[in-house]
C-alpha cells in the first residue's frame, strides 16, 4: 500500500483518474497531479560535528552570517584567527526557506561515519557499523536511481565527498536489489586535481591515443569511482559509453583550468577543502544539472584539536553555501527548480577535552552526550515550494527525515518499499 494515508488517497483518486500524463517543457514526464515539488535537490552535509552551541545559539557571535540572520559580531579573543571573508549578503539564507535550530540525531555512536550513514540512509545505525564497507541499508541514491519512473543515469544522481576514510562507500549500499548499479557518480575534488600544486594527484591514466580509447579508459576510471585512491570495491557504478564520454570532457576541463591555475582560490578568497568541494560541486551541477547531488563539508573536524580552527571553518562552510545558493540561482534548468537541504552529521560535547590552542581555548569531542545529538537543519527553495523565513526553535525534526523528504521532494516516496525509512517527511516546510 503506498505511503499516503487512505483519506488522502481517497480524495485524489477521482480527480487523478480523468486527466491524462502530459509532458512539461523539460521533456519530462509526469502525471497532472503533480508528484514533484521540484525537479532538483542539492543537499548539504554541514559535517565535521557542528555544535548548536557555536551555530544556532551563537556562542562566539554569529558565525553563520550568510546563513542565519543577526549581525552578532565575532568573539574578540579569536578575531585574529579568522580568514577574512567578504560581506555577508544582504538576504541570508534563512530567509528563502525553513529552519530548524534544534534538530536532533537521536540514535547511533555520535560518530561521523554513523552520522553520514544516517543522513545518507534515512536510518539509524549502531556500534556494529564497519568502516570502509557500503551501508547496510540503501542510500538516497539508490533509492532516486531505482523508484524514479523513467529510471534515471548515474549522470542525475552525484556524492561530492572527502576522499579522507571510509565516506566514498555511501553513494551504495550492499542491501538486496539495491547496490552499485542504483548508486551515484562520485567526485573527490582534491583527489581528482589539486588546485593550491596545480597537479592532477589521482588519474590512473593519462590521457593518450586513440579518441574510443580514452573513452573506454575514462568510463573504467569513472567506473571503479577512483578505486586507486579510495579503496572502493571493484564493482563500481557503471555509465554508459555515451555518458563516459561526457565524463571525460568534463573532468579533462577541469584538468585544464586546474593546470592554467584557474581553481586556485577561485573565489578570491583563501580557500580551504570545503571551498572546494562546494566549488566543484558547483562546477558538476552546471555541467549536468543533476536532480539529485549531496556534498560533503568535513573540515569542521579539526575541531577535536583547535577550537579557533573550528570556528573559523563554520564560517567558511557557511561561505561557501551562499556561494552554492547563488550558484544555483544563476544557473539555467536549476534556479528556482531546486531545493537546497543543509544539515550536520551530528554535534560536539558540552565539556572540552584538554587539548587548548594558541588562545587557550580547549577543543571538543563528541562522545555521544546530549549537545552531541543537537544539530540545525535548513531547508531553502522557491518560494512556491518552500515556506519562507520560517523558524522552528524548539526540538523539531530528526536526521532519519531528510532522506523521506528528498524522496518526497523528487516524487518518488510513496515508491519506497514500507519499512524501509524510519524517518518522516518534514511537510510543515512546504508549501
Amino acid at each position: 500500500m503506498k505511503r499516503k494515508t487512505f483519506i488522502k488517497n481517497t480524495a485524489l483518486t477521482a480527480a487523478a483518474s480523468i486527466v491524462a500524463p502530459y509532458i512539461l517543457p523539460t521533456g519530462r514526464l509526469f502525471a497532472a497531479t503533480g508528484s514533484r515539488k521540484a525537479n532538483h535537490v542539492v543537499f548539504c552535509l554541514f559535517a565535521g560535528g557542528v555544535r548548536n552551541l557555536e551555530s544556532m545559539e551563537k556562542a562566539e557571535g554569529n558565525l553563520m552570517r550568510n546563513l542565519l540572520n543577526g549581525n552578532e559580531s565575532v568573539s574578540s579573543d579569536i578575531v585574529s584567527g579568522m580568514t577574512p571573508l567578504p560581506t555577508p549578503a544582504a538576504n541570508r539564507l534563512q530567509s528563502f526557506g525553513t529552519l530548524y535550530k534544534e534538530f536532533r540525531y537521536v540514535s547511533g555512536p555520535t560518530g561521523h561515519y554513523n552520522g553520514h550513514t544516517t543522513a545518507i540512509t534515512g536510518r539509524y545505525s549502531d556500534a556494529a557499523i564497519k568502516l570502509k564497507e557500503p551501508p547496510q541499508y540503501p542510500t538516497v541514491f539508490e533509492y532516486y536511481r531505482k523508484h524514479n519512473s523513467p529510471s534515471k543515469n548515474a549522470l542525475n544522481a552525484w556524492w561530492i565527498t572527502d576522499s579522507l576514510g571510509p565516506y566514498p562507500y555511501l553513494n551504495y549500499s550492499k542491501y538486496d536489489g539495491y547496490g552499485a548499479m542504483y548508486g551515484a557518480n562520485m567526485l573527490a575534488p582534491l583527489n581528482l586535481v589539486s588546485p593550491q600544486t596545480n597537479t592532477i594527484l589521482s588519474n590512473p591514466f593519462q590521457l593518450s591515443g586513440a579518441e574510443n580509447q580514452k573513452c573506454d579508459m575514462m568510463r573504467g576510471f569513472m567506473n571503479s569511482q577512483f578505486s586507486t585512491t579510495t579503496q572502493l570495491p571493484p564493482n563500481g557504478i557503471e555509465n554508459t559509453v555515451a555518458d563516459a564520454e561526457k565524463l571525460q570532457t568534463f573532468l579533462r576541463a577541469l584538468n585544464v583550468e586546474a593546470a592554467a591555475g584557474g581553481q586556485v582560490n577561485a573565489w578570491g578568497v583563501n580557500m580551504n577543502s570545503d571551498m572546494y568541494n562546494i566549488y566543484y560541486g558547483i562546477k558538476v551541477m552546471q555541467e549536468f544539472k543533476p536532480e539529485l547531488m549531496v556534498i560533503n563539508m568535513q573540515g569542521i573536524d579539526i575541531g577535536h584539536f583547535d577550537f579557533t580552527k573550528y570556528v573559523n571553518n563554520i564560517r567558511m562552510a557557511d561561505y561557501a553555501l551562499y556561494k552554492l545558493w547563488e550558484a544555483i540561482q544563476s544557473t539555467p534548468g536549476m534556479a528556482n527548480d531546486t531545493v537546497l537541504v543543509v544539515a550536520p552529521e551530528h554535534g560536539r560535547n558540552l565539556a572540552p577535552n584538554s587539548v587548548s590552542d594558541i588562545y587557550g581555548r580547549y577543543a571538543l569531542d563528541h562522545n555521544n552526550d546530549e549537545m552531541s545529538r543537537r544539530i540545525f537543519c535548513m531547508v531553502a527553495g522557491p518560494p512556491s515550494v518552500v515556506k519562507q523565513n520560517q523558524v522552528f526553535s524548539n526540538p523539531f525534526g530528526e536526521s532519519i527525515d531528510i532522506v523521506p523528504t528528498i524522496a518526497d521532494v523528487l516524487g518518488f516516496y510513496d515508491q519506497i518499499p514500507p519499512g524501509m525509512l524510519q524517518g518522516r517527511v518534514l511537510t510543515e516546510a512546504f508549501n
